[in-house]
């Protein structure tokens, strides 16, 4: 089985995670984990069951579908089958009073079964303590991330000035920009950790649709296909010469993601002052890398930047309208929006081989959305770039 997680690998990853747990909660005696994505991270392998994790014992991997396929894929040392979590409940006849579990993604209808079978007395949340514990990315994981940063700039900076042409729908982008996103070795989807977020190519716009309101919080915009289908594209919406083009979009290469954001002029230069902004938003993105070293936190690289503009810039600024969102950046990896985040209330200092899309954006009446986004590496020199240097404006 090609991609296979190595067994050092997920060691290591359930050492740091107990590790934490025990700095935050020092009484800790089970944790519950319920995610495919956080299975992924712990075991190699996306299986419907869970992962339970008893301080200082070794950790049990039960798999409902299909314990076939994981034992295929997964190295982790202890994977059971499972059909029901009253069979489960037998290997475990002394409880805590206390579980921790994913708060986040355990719905209660889940709870509710599971605690039938495992009658603890309370829950609290690990969902920052898995958050950090994945916020710092080994050297095998970055492979993959820059390897997908690799696509990105093969996709966004070489094949898309081919894909453009005069006439085209937003959507018909959409779906040329998949093929060449699946060529170049995209994985297939990106993944959100958003409560019911899903994502095929990425947020696409000519002109101001880019600056539409949508659900998804993030800077930019576009109309969609309906109420039903937010995303993808217009049919009706055709690129006309003269418009700009916004693409904002994740690739993903075995389960890591990067996230980039390219702006193209087509058929004509737009406006200087409309290429002004954008040139401060290209600043903005390089003084926010600088500041992307171990021992800095998040909150003050943030602070220290909106501290440092305009008040007429931050007018339209990360959004459009009232639409703007309080962040200039996030991590990444399994997932797309991942801890932590650019933003107020992010204390905890940056530590080398986090990861992070940083992403200033100005919304221009008129326009559209403007700016960049690329993902960088946290490093003792600042952040390394790994989706491509282009300053994020091309001439089609």
């Amino acid at each position: 089985m090609c991609h296979q997680v190595p067994l050092s690998e997920l060691n290591q990853r359930m050492q740091r995670f107990q590790e934490q747990m025990t700095l935050s909660h020092p009484e800790w005696e089970m944790a519950l984990v319920f995610s495919k994505i956080n299975l992924l991270y712990f075991t190699g392998s996306m299986p419907e069951g869970m992962l339970l994790i008893e301080r200082g014992k070794s950790a049990t991997l039960w798999a409902r579908r299909s314990y076939e396929r994981t034992m295929d894929e997964s190295l982790f040392p202890s994977i059971h089958p499972m059909e029901s979590y009253r069979e489960v409940a037998v290997a475990y006849p002394q409880l805590p009073k206390v579980v921790y579990l994913e708060t986040e993604f355990v719905p209660l209808a889940m709870y509710q079964r599971f605690q039938k079978h495992f009658p603890f007395s309370a829950y609290k949340s690990l969902d920052f303590q898995l958050a950090m514990t994945r916020a710092v990315k080994s050297i095998w994981e970055l492979d993959y991330m820059e390897q997908a940063g690799a696509v990105h700039q093969r996709v966004l900076e070489v094949r898309m000035p081919t894909i453009l042409r005069e006439g085209m729908s937003e959507l018909e982008l959409a779906g040329a920009l998949y093929q060449a996103m699946l060529e170049e070795g995209h994985q297939g989807v990106a993944r959100f950790s958003m409560f019911d977020t899903e994502m095929m190519v990425g947020q696409i716009g000519f002109g101001e649709s880019s600056l539409y309101p949508t659900s998804f919080n993030g800077p930019g915009g576009n109309y969609g296909m309906s109420p039903a289908m937010p995303g993808l594209g217009s049919r009706e919406r055709r690129l006309k010469k003269g418009e700009l083009v916004f693409v904002d979009m994740a690739v993903g290469v075995n389960g890591y993601h990067t996230d980039k954001t390219m702006v193209y002029q087509f058929g004509g230069k737009l406006p200087e002052e409309v290429l002004n902004v954008h040139k401060q938003c290209v600043d903005l993105q390089h003084k926010i890398a600088d500041q992307l070293k171990p021992g800095n936190r998040p909150s003050e690289i943030y602070e220290s930047i909106m501290a440092s503009l305009n008040p007429q810039f931050v007018k339209n600024f990360m959004g459009y309208g009232q639409r703007q969102v309080k962040f200039l950046g996030h991590a990444i990896g399994l997932t797309v929006d991942e801890l932590p985040v650019l933003a107020k209330g992010f204390d905890e200092p940056l530590q080398e081989h986090m990861v992070f899309a940083v992403e200033p954006k100005k919304g221009i009446a008129g326009i559209g959305m403007v700016g960049i986004e690329n993902t960088f590496v946290v490093t003792p020199a600042g952040g390394r770039c790994i989706t491509g240097n282009h300053p994020g404006m091309m001439l089609v």
